[in-house]
């Protein structure tokens, strides 16, 4: 598999395979591709098959299923835009260096990838209309690519040292790294419409990607711009 990411502000992943090479991708990714690509709809994703693996990755923000994509008889090629403005990364994913990522960032990886929910947590509806904080899990070997919004800022954290970071802003980090919810009390804010501001502890060592972009800003910016109920 040969990887090529394309543009800035909203990029493209391309990717060209060997023949009879397969990769997985979230069913509502794919953006173009040549006409001898196989498609096919699964269930299993590494160590994450069948109905209880479908379900978690469900409720971690993929799909139900998964697309596998087959190169047949030649050499082909598969591309995926971005959804959001920001960024996609490729990190290798082995045994012992599995990545947790926010709840839309898987787009795309090798066929020996295992999706799967990571974590789960309500913070109130005021933080992500309901949502909640929700985290996807990436293990088993092979490459994914990973969607973050907006800018990156990554920081290499070493044993003991923290970060406070707003559930929003959390876009990836190593498995290695501990993580755990803590609460700012005295905190008001229409935003979060509680008594208490919810925050992301994560603590070394190992590799964390900040985004820039939140799901509550971009819903915020485009706001004004979406069709009211008065208009039909």
């Amino acid at each position: 598999m040969r990887s090529e990411i394309t543009g800035s502000t909203l990029p493209v992943l391309t990717l060209t395979l060997e023949p009879g090479e397969k990769i997985l991708a979230e069913p509502d990714r794919l953006s173009w591709m040549t006409p001898n690509v196989g498609m096919h709809t699964t269930a299993a994703t590494g160590g994450s098959s069948g109905l209880f693996g479908a379900l978690g990755r469900a409720i971690s923000g993929g799909g139900l299923f998964m697309t596998e994509f087959t190169a047949e008889r030649s050499e082909a090629m598969v591309a995926f835009a971005a959804t959001v403005p920001g960024n996609i990364v490729e990190e290798k994913i082995a045994d012992g260096r599995g990545l947790v990522v926010h709840r839309h960032g898987f787009l795309a990886g090798s066929h020996g990838l295992s999706v799967a929910m990571g974590f789960q947590q309500s913070l109130g509806a005021g933080l992500f209309g309901g949502e909640g904080f929700v985290l996807q899990r990436l293990s088993g070997t092979g490459t994914a690519f990973v969607e973050l919004g907006g800018e990156i800022v990554s920081y290499d954290l070493e044993a003991g040292q923290e970060l406070l970071v707003h559930p929003g802003h959390v876009g990836m980090f190593e498995e290695r790294v501990s993580f755990d919810i803590t609460t700012i009390r005295g905190v008001r804010n229409i935003m979060f419409g509680g008594d208490g501001l919810f925050l992301v502890r994560l603590a070394g060592p190992g590799r964390v990607w900040l985004q820039s972009l939140t799901p509550a800003k971009l819903a915020h910016a485009l706001r004004p711009y979406l069709p009211s109920g008065e208009h039909r």
